[in-house]
């Protein structure tokens, strides 16, 4: 699969925009500043794919993504820190429920930030994936800032707050120096080769 090959499709503002064309969809979440789009743009080896804002919150809209006409990568907006009105949140919260509803993921990755615990809307996105039904991995982004004592109760803690069950993966990542990169894409890989 060529990662290079990835394109921009649509940005969807309602469920009528949601592809449907039945290519499997990776969903990308995670709280506002916590790295998300660096964690994309690692995993595709590609320098500014995914915007990296400097204001926290501009994705305001759900950003599908095909990659090499093989599955849609699926950019969720960022949640938390956004300095937008409470309308607009409102309105991301009802299209987030509409997507996770949808039946229409196929595997979630959910972003945390690996040196803090994890927050009260990263549980709340924690329960929209575990009542989605569908598969879905936690990455712990940052973890080149955790000394090495702090790594295994960085992970613990993250499982403990989320109430994590055995079968949701925790990887521990760096957008900075790609560690973490091959463990992730042969979870996404293995997806799409179970869901074709």
């Amino acid at each position: 699969m060529n990662l290079q090959k990835t394109e921009f499709i649509r940005s969807a503002v309602r469920p009528a925009d949601f592809p449907r064309d039945g290519f499997p969809q990776v969903v990308f979440s995670g709280r506002s500043n916590v790295g998300k789009s660096s964690v994309i743009n690692r995993l595709l080896n590609r320098k500014n794919f995914a915007r990296v804002g400097s204001a926290p919150g501009k994705t305001a809209h759900i950003n599908f993504f095909e990659v090499d006409k093989t599955f849609y990568l699926v950019d969720l907006p960022g949640y938390g820190y956004a300095k937008v009105s409470k309308t607009e949140r409102d309105r991301w919260g009802r299209l987030m429920e509409q997507y996770f509803g949808s039946g229409l993921i196929s595997l979630g990755i959910m972003i945390v930030d690996a040196r803090h615990k994890p927050t009260a809307d990263d549980c709340t996105m924690a329960v929209w994936f575990r009542e989605s039904g569908r598969p879905y991995v936690v990455v712990a982004n940052k973890a080149d800032k955790l000394k090495k004592s702090e790594r295994i109760p960085s992970v613990q803690r993250i499982i403990d707050t989320l109430e994590l069950t055995n079968e949701i993966p925790v990887i521990l990542f760096s957008a900075s120096t790609g560690e973490g990169k091959e463990e992730l894409l042969h979870l996404i890989f293995d997806r799409m080769e179970e869901a074709k």
